[in-house]
């Protein structure tokens, strides 16, 4: 696997970054939705959505847009940031979304860094000693 220089500010996609801000802003309200996240289709879309919360566990944002994006067909994500409500700003992914991420998206990119110093990184990078489900599985072929 090869490690690439995390992208400079300058091309970190910022309409992305407000699309979830938006959300974040007008969308969670209350303890059951304090995340947005919003990703970057390849088709040059943006899906947007807010996590569950639930106290029996609830999916982040991150994963409630994998299933938003594909009820919408787009099946190939190339960005995506999450933004907290309360003006939190970007909030890296979590170990469970991390992980999900890299399975269903292995050359996702994802925003991470506070205001003024974002950075565009590899999902692979956020994932020390990397696991892709994928590449254990049983070829069925």
């Amino acid at each position: 696997m090869t490690t690439r220089t995390p992208l400079v500010d300058a091309v970190v996609d910022r309409e992305l970054i407000e699309a979830a801000a938006h959300v974040a802003r007008t969308r969670c309200r209350g303890d059951n939705h304090t995340m947005a996240a919003a990703a970057r289709a390849r088709d040059g879309r943006i899906i947007t959505a807010v996590n569950a919360y639930h106290f029996t566990g609830g999916p982040c944002a991150e994963l409630v847009l994998i299933g938003a994006a594909a009820a919408q067909g787009a099946y190939e994500l190339d960005t995506i940031v999450a933004v907290g409500d309360r003006d939190r700003g970007v909030v890296p992914p979590c170990g469970r979304c991390r992980q999900v991420l890299l399975d269903y998206f292995p050359s996702l990119e994802v925003i991470v860094g506070a205001a003024g110093r974002t950075r565009t990184v590899p999902i692979a990078d956020l994932l020390p000693a990397t696991y892709v489900w994928a590449d254990h599985q049983i070829d069925a072929g």
